[in-house]
């Protein structure tokens, strides 16, 4: 039982992203970028140095997983994170006078975290099947500005993912600059048709007291007051860029998640998500820092299968790289597109 445990604690390694952002608002300096460093410097090394894990885990440990309420509070304890260090860094960047090469190592670095532990925690949280652990992953989401991710993602990219339907799937040839602007506004244009439909499936109108997305944005407002009741109006310029950061480094994963497999149809219909429509990742840091998101085909197998027992499917597509490490790549489309098509199924 000792050694379970002990294996378990490899997920605190989550934590080493929020952890380099504190040092570099700390130390200020060239230590602003930290986190920069940190996500796309150390750990694609290490990623390199050490050899994927596919070690698929028995039904005792799947159990065990499961029964430990320590994979949960790993979750939950990212709400006092992100917004500590969300205040914590505009204060600073607000009321210290700093150079513009600080300023912006350290919305990169806030916003690393954001999309991390923030939005990434948020996914997790949104696919549970407790009501209150949804609001919570919602409540990670507002900072972002990106609350109706919940309503497109479950509703929408789940269901239409490797087809022409879904934004959030990146096309073959398609570079990572393009995706960006087209997911990102596909994802809102979808998250108000599926907000009409679900009001429409109970007879209820767009305008109504029922609409989901009109609280996310009244929330998402209330956010920005606050932050500039607290910190003055400079704050709410940083709380955008900090956000925008969280924002690119979503998509950016979305973009290699899915770069481009599709799904054939048959008949009058789309075949059925397999792991095939998937990229998957066993370099071990990535899946420990992003809760076993790179572990992709699984999740998509069954969306509401925790982090914690989420499997390396051999057949699905392998990444030749962590995510990390693809993410850099993907941001020079003549290498990414080299590299990656080719190994297109």
């Amino acid at each position: 039982m000792y050694l379970l445990r002990l294996n378990n604690i490899k997920y605190l390694l989550a934590y080493t992203i929020p952890v380099s952002a504190i040092v570099g608002i700390k130390f200020g300096g060239v230590w602003s970028f930290t986190t920069v460093i940190y996500a796309f410097g150390l750990i694609p090394i290490w990623e390199a140095l050490l050899k994927p894990n596919n070690n698929k885990l028995d039904e005792k440990q799947i159990e065990d997983r499961l029964l430990n309420r320590f994979f949960d509070f790993m979750l939950y304890f990212n709400i006092i994170i992100v917004f500590s260090i969300l205040f914590y860094g505009i204060n600073y960047l607000v009321y210290n006078d700093l150079f513009l090469f600080e300023k912006t190592g350290l919305i990169l670095s806030i916003g690393i975290v954001l999309g991390t532990n923030g939005i990434n925690v948020a996914h997790e949280l949104g696919h549970r099947k407790k009501f209150w652990e949804r609001i919570l992953g919602k409540i990670l989401l507002m900072p972002a500005f990106y609350m109706h991710f919940y309503l497109e993602h479950n509703f929408g990219h789940h269901q239409n993912v490797g087809t022409s339907k879904d934004p959030a799937t990146s096309k073959i040839n398609q570079s990572v600059f393009s995706f960006w602007i087209t997911s990102i506004i596909g994802q809102i244009v979808n998250a108000i048709r599926i907000q009409k439909t679900l009001l429409r499936k109970n007879d209820r109108f767009f305008l109504s007291i029922y609409n989901d997305f009109f609280y996310y944005q009244i929330f998402q407002l209330g956010y920005l007051v606050i932050i500039g009741s607290l910190f003055g109006s400079s704050a709410i310029i940083f709380s955008l860029l900090i956000s925008i950061t969280g924002i690119l480094l979503l998509e950016t994963i979305n973009y290699i998640e899915h770069y481009g497999l599709t799904r054939s149809i048959k008949g009058s219909r789309y075949e059925r998500v397999t792991p095939m429509h998937s990229w998957n990742s066993n370099h071990s840091v990535g899946r420990l820092v992003l809760y076993e998101l790179t572990r992709h085909s699984d999740h998509h197998h069954r969306a509401s299968k925790k982090y914690q027992i989420l499997e390396s499917i051999e057949k699905s597509p392998q990444l030749p790289f962590g995510y990390t490490t693809s993410m850099i790549l993907a941001l020079i489309p003549p290498l990414w597109f080299k590299l990656m098509n080719k190994r297109i199924p």
